[in-house]
């Protein structure tokens, strides 16, 4: 049958994508698009045995097989460092990835974490002690939202410390209730940062903004909703395909919003605002629409998207080969393009 919605989003890909994206050597990606591209329910056979499959498989199982038994990698403590070997970013990666968050190596990963790296204020810090708990000055939009947004994927919403992150992203926001500000972290409201010279951050507030958006609607307190919508406010007050957000004494973007790559850490490029702001229910906003017909532009003459910024050679395991195509990146691609045609058609 005849598809208007499918059709919209495959009818941009120069070669329809699904076949490539669904073969079993690949289980993770098959588990996503499966997911992600025909909407197939958690319980569907295919999807419990391509799950099951990629976590059998590399990278997930690599990165599983390298943490401690007392659920760290790399060395004991706040897990910031070293990159990208470390606690915080396997867990950021293994959510990227689509890992389970029920199995016990994960959980046991997830509870480390959380005595280790988030500080007093619920916000997670990138440097600390080499034990007990780090400042809260050192908590940052693009750490909190990277693990937030990776806590609540593995089904850790209703833990009172993911809770406390929450409370602390959206505040951190809108400066609302109980926050402070610090010349060394989060400097202020509206995505503040001192690693941007005390200017918003465009980089972190694409991460909270997929944090705070993977809040079920449901779920969402006037103080998330609020934070997402000033999110996505700044997300839109440039053209995300130009990028051109504030960057204190810097004259022009990074050119590394324009890398698109996967795994993604602290950096984001367009295509993960893009994420960020269907996400947050903006998919049909007509100032996509650049970014949008960009993203379009990078795919080669078979409809699949390289690999830019892959972070080859410093992570547990390679996942992608630097300037090849991507399945990972494809994938991303697609999952936009889905978004942005089923949220113009109404469905």
């Amino acid at each position: 049958m005849y598809d208007p919605v499918m059709a919209g989003w495959i009818d941009r890909v120069n070669v329809d994508p699904l076949p490539w994206l669904l073969e079993e050597s690949t289980p993770a990606v098959r588990h996503q698009a499966l997911r992600g591209l025909l909407d197939r329910a958690a319980d569907d056979p295919d999807v419990v045995a391509s799950r099951a499959a990629a976590m059998a498989a590399d990278p997930i199982a690599a990165i599983l097989a390298a943490r401690s038994p007392e659920g760290w990698w790399a060395k004991p403590g706040h897990g910031y460092s070293p990159k990208y070997t470390s606690t915080v970013w396997q867990l950021i990666f293994l959510d990227q990835l689509g890992a389970d968050g029920n199995d016990p190596r994960i959980r046991v990963a997830c509870d480390y974490l959380l005595d280790h790296a988030q500080s007093s204020s619920g916000g997670f810090s990138y440097s600390g002690p080499s034990s007990g708990r780090p400042a809260p000055s050192s908590a940052v939009h693009c750490l909190n939202g990277n693990l937030l947004r990776a806590l609540i994927g593995f089904g850790l919403l209703d833990d009172p410390r993911v809770q406390a992150s929450v409370s602390f992203q959206a505040a951190s926001i809108t400066g609302e209730g109980q926050i402070a500000f610090y010349r060394s972290g989060t400097a202020g409201p509206g995505f503040r940062c001192a690693m941007s010279y005390g200017d918003p951050c465009a980089w972190g507030a694409t991460k909270a903004v997929l944090a705070l958006a993977r809040v079920p609607v449901e779920r969402r307190t006037p103080a998330v909703a609020r934070a997402l919508g000033q999110g996505a406010v700044f997300l839109l007050s440039r053209d995300p395909s130009v990028a051109d957000y504030p960057t204190g004494p810097e004259t022009r973007p990074s050119g590394s919003w324009f890398k698109l790559g996967f795994p993604s850490g602290y950096v984001a490029d367009v295509l993960q605002t893009l994420e960020a702001l269907c996400e947050a229910g903006m998919a049909a906003d007509p100032r996509l629409d650049r970014a949008v017909e960009w993203l379009v532009a990078q795919q080669d003459s078979a409809g699949r998207w390289p690999n830019h910024y892959s972070y080859a050679g410093k992570m547990v395991v390679d996942i992608d080969r630097p300037g090849r195509p991507s399945k990972w990146v494809t994938l991303r691609a697609c999952r936009v393009l889905k978004a942005v045609a089923e949220s113009k058609s109404g469905t």
